[in-house]
């Protein structure tokens, strides 16, 4: 049974920074493509960001970018999202998800692509 377990979210101001991280067991992520997204109250999962295997290929939503970092430590079987700069906009559940195989930047944004779900952490920013 694969299980993923999302940390590190909580009340920020905004400005500040969170770094969630999202913890596999059950298989390696050596060939797991992993994701990000999030989920705020009334509204539907969105993408976040994804990354592939070896790191090589990032993805991220254009509102993200530039403020939040995805990276992978597959020898801990751990992935991580750096959120710098929160706004109010950033509030939301975040989850994390594994797809098994490749991801290219179309894949990497479907909900209906990943196969394995956290619980998610809550993230709240306030003013």
């Amino acid at each position: 049974q694969v299980q993923l377990v999302e940390s590190g979210g909580g009340l920020v101001q905004a400005g500040g920074s969170l770094r969630l991280s999202c913890v596999v067991s059950g298989r390696t992520i050596n060939t797991v493509a992993m994701g990000w997204f999030r989920q705020a109250s009334g509204k539907e999962r969105e993408f976040v960001a994804a990354i592939s295997w070896t790191s090589v290929n990032t993805y991220y939503e254009d509102h993200v970018k530039g403020r939040f970092t995805i990276s992978r430590d597959n020898a801990k079987n751990t992935v991580y999202l750096q959120m710098n700069t929160l706004s109010l906009e950033d509030t939301a559940v975040y989850y994390c998800a594994g797809r098994p195989g490749l991801i290219n930047a179309f894949s990497a944004r479907a909900t209906a692509s990943y196969d394995y779900w956290g619980q998610g952490t809550q993230v709240t920013v306030s003013s």
